[in-house]
């Protein structure tokens, strides 16, 4: 293909602290540019509160800031990568974001937080995914809707989450009324960004996310879209007034949700009228750029963990307790979507390493602690570990939970704790893929993606030790930028050099690394037991239904250890007699 035949896509990657940018040849997937922008404000892009350690906020002015020059910068970037790249040739755009990040907006679509008068508030600026200050008003929703409405639950895990968009307004409303009189509707940030930069910021114009809707807002059209008007008034006459003020149509990200504007393309140094798609949570279309598709498990694992995967749309498929929602079309049109996760992985590690400094900067670093837990065997330590640090999203869905480290004697050393968090995220996500594999959903592959999957090989042995299950990495590391450049190819279509299905996309722009990390078949089998006593710790602190004895649980950890502790032994002094 001649360099004047070339055509790119462009995604853009919004994150919980940076927007990236990522110019992809729409051929052959090869990434020829890329550029990431911090947000300015606040703590690493969010804005908490001291007081709170429940909110997470950040400022809508951040995207649009850092979007701007994130396109530029990337743009520039591929003038000089690629010979003959123009920005002409940059034929879709494709928009992912965190989820769910509601924000507040006026008549004209515009946040509250660009007006004087709530630039301050942190209540008028979006609500962050991880924020969880509204863990009472979920609650609330969940039992309103086991009483009223099952069926809204059925289809989120049967339990909704403080993370998601009505717990969130609800709370605003109780603790924030001026906020929430001000604001004519609320708009999910995956929503805002594609109507902002394609002008169609009217509330009545913009076209939402079916991926936010039916994942984060119990959206279904099995019940007319989103829950009833009397469902939410019961809940608070006014949430229920402003139903009428939200939307009753959603869409897929096949789906052109506008085209760039004049002074959009003029400030990104683009050309004007690229369609825009709609767009897709960041895990999501990740999971598309990792080449999801039926039987195939994608692993997004950085701070927190999304697991994707997809299933035919027309054949049977149960209703999946604890899940973050199963939604037709949410990942790729034709197919359901299914969600879960890990409110923490990569936070943990870092809380360890950060807040807890064992053995100080140097010796307690990332690099160090991974290498010495590497000389570990599986249950060496007699250590034991609940990975809720940050709240349960899946299976439990329970932000109320907290972590738990079992077995430490006076000799417990810092590696030996490090390598049990790891192990405590692997038993966690094995949890999830048991819960799919009880109700029918094959998983038969898993694709991981993410900063740890790329950086971190113990973390991927442990896993595929303790899964029995072989980890491939995706090719690209920007998996959800690549997913959102896919959706800008398939919104541009075949005649303009893109495509018209997603799995078209998927064959010619994703892949997996060749090399891969396979279980170790004695490791597998000492992680069982321990996943045993995990499952027990998991369902006596987790779940109302558990009764029993955890007498049990101390002694066996220590015969693990006893056990591995002597065949460690002995393969040392086979090491010493090979020398």
């Amino acid at each position: 293909m001649s360099p004047k035949k070339r055509a790119y896509s462009l995604g853009l990657d919004f994150g919980t602290n940076s927007v990236r940018a990522l110019i992809v040849d729409t051929a052959t997937g090869k990434e020829i540019s890329t550029a990431v922008v911090n947000y300015p404000s606040g703590e690493a892009g969010i804005l908490l509160d001291p007081k709170d350690p429940n909110l997470a906020r950040q400022n809508p002015a951040d995207y649009v800031e850092s979007m701007t020059k994130a396109i530029r910068q990337a743009v520039n970037k591929a003038r000089k990568a690629q010979k003959g790249f123009t920005a002409d040739q940059i034929i879709g755009i494709g928009v992912d974001t965190t989820g769910s990040t509601p924000l507040p907006v006026d008549k004209n679509g515009l946040p509250l937080a660009f007006h004087d008068e709530f630039k301050k508030n942190l209540n008028a600026q979006a609500w962050l995914w991880k924020d969880h200050t509204a863990f009472a008003e979920a609650q609330e929703i969940t039992e309103l809707a086991a009483k009223e409405h099952p069926e809204y639950l059925v289809k989120c895990g049967g339990v909704y989450s403080s993370e998601w968009f009505f717990s969130k307004i609800l709370h605003c409303l109780r603790v924030d009324p001026k906020v929430f009189e001000a604001a004519y509707t609320w708009v999910e940030c995956v929503d805002f960004i594609p109507a902002l930069i394609t002008g169609t910021l009217a509330p009545d114009k913009i076209k939402r996310s079916r991926c936010a809707a039916g994942h984060k807002a119990m959206f279904n059209e099995e019940w007319g879209g989103l829950p009833a008007k009397e469902f939410l008034s019961q809940l608070d006459p006014k949430l229920g007034e402003l139903r009428d003020r939200l939307y009753d149509k959603t869409y897929t990200s096949d789906q052109v949700a506008g085209y760039l504007t004049k002074s959009w393309a003029k400030a990104f140094g683009l050309k004007p009228r690229i369609p825009v798609a709609v767009g897709a949570f960041d895990a999501h279309l990740g999971a598309v750029g990792a080449g999801v598709a039926p039987g195939k498990f994608v692993k997004i694992i950085g701070t927190s963990t999304c697991d994707i995967c997809v299933w035919p749309n027309d054949k049977p498929l149960a209703d999946i307790p604890g899940l973050c929602g199963i939604v037709d079309g949410s990942v790729l049109p034709g197919y359901f979507g299914l969600e879960a996760g890990q409110s923490a992985v990569g936070d943990i590690f870092n809380w360890f390493v950060n807040h807890i400094q064992p053995g100080g900067p140097r010796k307690g670093s990332h690099e160090e602690l991974t290498k010495k837990a590497a000389t570990l065997l599986p249950g060496e330590s007699g250590l034991l570990a609940l990975d809720w640090n940050n709240g349960n999203r899946t299976i439990l869905v329970d932000q109320r939970l907290a972590g738990l480290l079992l077995g430490q004697t006076l000799h417990t050393r810092p590696e030996e704790i490090y390598l049990a968090l790891i192990e405590s995220t692997a038993f966690g996500a094995l949890t999830i893929i048991k819960r799919f594999q009880e109700y029918g959903v094959e998983i038969n592959e898993v694709i991981n993606c993410g900063g740890i999957a790329e950086k971190n090989p113990l973390v991927m042995q442990i896993y595929a030790d303790v899964f029995g299950l072989e980890m491939k990495i995706a090719r690209s590391s920007q998996t959800c930028a690549l997913g959102a450049a896919m959706a800008g190819a398939v919104v541009a279509g075949k005649a303009a050099g893109g495509y018209d299905r997603f799995e078209e996309a998927q064959a010619a722009m994703c892949g997996v690394k060749p090399n891969t990390f396979k279980p170790r078949p004695e490791y597998h089998q000492v992680y069982q037991e321990l996943y045993r006593l995990y499952r027990e710790l998991h369902d006596a602190f987790g779940t109302k239904q558990w009764s029993g004895n955890l007498y049990h649980v101390m002694k066996d950890l220590l015969n693990i250890r006893d056990r591995q502790l002597e065949k460690a032994r002995q393969l040392s002094q086979s090491k010493r007699k090979k020398k």
